[in-house]
């Protein structure tokens, strides 16, 4: 198991050392499923320049980094050479598949543990706990060419995945400090994040004394946690126009360029007056619309509600990224217990397949052959963001299938084959 675990790691930081140093990476860092407003280091570099020649980098629309991230940025580039650089990526991304792997670890545990106590009547459903599920999580992050391309393409969402990462495996400890921390380093810089902190709250609750005293705990701890990050990117920067660069410009989404959401067409065709009543029914959709409903549903299951929350982010978010798409993808052999109750695993595998090659493709015949417009590139991220809504919906679904197959030990087997259970 030892030698899987190295040659996988191996493998996988050598393929992105090859790759950052080949004639692609410029390619790849430019591509617009790769790198956005907020992700790109072309602008980070261009505003860690602006800020020491002493210009404020949040005048314009150029960079989106918070303060903290400006500051960091600026002792990278201004110490590690372009290798030491690209390496710092690489060990980067392999510790957030490292992180992945630990929270898969814990959460088959706690799998485990949860069908010791409920007695199961179907012996096959034991044999189904996912006992490997951390080997498959970090090979599935470390092997993904969404994540890849991410890492090749210096994007800071590797930085953010890390974020995630490290609070996905401190909710699973159940550590109050290490959840609220990544959390709000997150939600000033990406808003969405935010909602992690319930899946967080959940796992707190679940094993203290008191829940209520650990629910307070856990808000206080990230609000003040928040509040302080905020005050030293004040200090950073003299003053508070981070905020509009950074939280406002999600919010308001004033970047049309072209990415693989569905704001930037349906803003850029909508007539002004509409703008606002719009762009707060895209926001609450976003962040406010599932929190509730989804916590109730899946509150005994906070990991599968943290993955919900980041994959709606993912799919509806202002700026998203591939690198944000092969984040929660890396996530799904957690569950390979629920793939047996999946249903449209091939059609969503063929839509994100096709839509993975059909992008850059419709993207050259628009901006460079000119044989196609803007109605052919929101098309592919239309239908791409449609296959992440089947994905979602499909495994959730799974779930309920499966709690039901727990509770009553359905025979899956009719006149002696296997047999679905399909939802009415």
């Amino acid at each position: 198991m030892s030698r899987k675990w190295l040659s996988n790691f191996t493998l996988a930081g050598i393929i992105r050392l090859l790759m950052m140093n080949s004639e692609y990476q410029k390619i790849i860092s430019d591509r617009v499923e790769v790198s956005t407003a907020l992700n790109s280091w072309k602008r980070v570099t261009e505003g860690v320049y602006l800020h020491k020649f002493g210009i404020d980098p949040y005048e314009g629309d150029l960079f989106h980094e918070t303060p903290i991230g400006l500051y960091v940025f600026n002792l990278m580039q201004e110490y590690l050479p372009q290798w030491a650089l690209f390496l710092l990526f690489v060990v980067v991304d392999l510790t957030t598949a490292l992180c992945l792997a630990l929270t898969a670890k814990h959460y088959a545990i706690e799998l485990a543990t949860k069908r010791k106590k409920q007695k199961e009547k179907n012996e096959k459903l034991n044999k189904d706990i996912p006992s490997s599920s951390a080997l498959y999580v970090s090979a599935a992050y470390l092997f993904n060419p969404y994540i890849i391309l991410n890492c090749v393409g210096l994007t800071t969402t590797v930085f953010t995945n890390l974020l995630c990462s490290i609070a996905l495996v401190s909710m699973t400890k159940r550590s109050v400090l290490w959840s609220c921390m990544p959390i709000a380093l997150l939600t000033l810089q990406g808003l969405y994040p935010a909602s992690l902190m319930v899946p967080a709250t959940i796992y707190v609750a679940s094993t203290a004394k008191s829940r209520k005293v650990s629910i307070i705990t856990m808000l206080v701890t990230f609000t003040s946690i928040l509040a302080a990050l905020v005050a030293i990117s004040y200090c950073i920067m003299g003053s508070w126009s981070f905020l509009w660069s950074t939280i406002g410009f999600i919010l308001i989404v004033p970047d049309l360029r072209p990415n693989i959401g569905l704001y930037w067409y349906f803003f850029t065709e909508m007539f002004e007056h509409f703008r606002w009543l719009f762009i707060a029914s895209f926001q609450i959709n976003v962040g406010l619309l599932y929190i509730v409903p989804l916590a109730l549903r899946l509150r005994r299951d906070p990991m599968l509600l943290a993955f919900s929350y980041l994959a709606i982010a993912a799919i509806f978010k202002s700026y998203p990224c591939i690198g944000d798409v092969g984040f929660y993808i890396s996530l799904l052999p957690l569950w390979k217990h629920l793939f047996q109750h999946m249903q449209q695993g091939f059609i969503v595998g063929c839509f994100i397949l096709f839509c993975t090659v059909f992008a850059p493709t419709v993207w050259h015949q628009w901006i460079y052959s000119r044989s196609a417009n803007a109605n052919f590139y929101f098309g592919v991220t239309l239908a791409f963001a449609i296959a992440q809504i089947f994905l979602l919906t499909d495994i959730l679904f799974a779930s309920v299938k499966y709690e039901f197959a727990v509770q009553y030990g359905i025979n899956k087997k009719v006149n002696g084959n296997e047999a679905k259970l399909l939802l009415e």
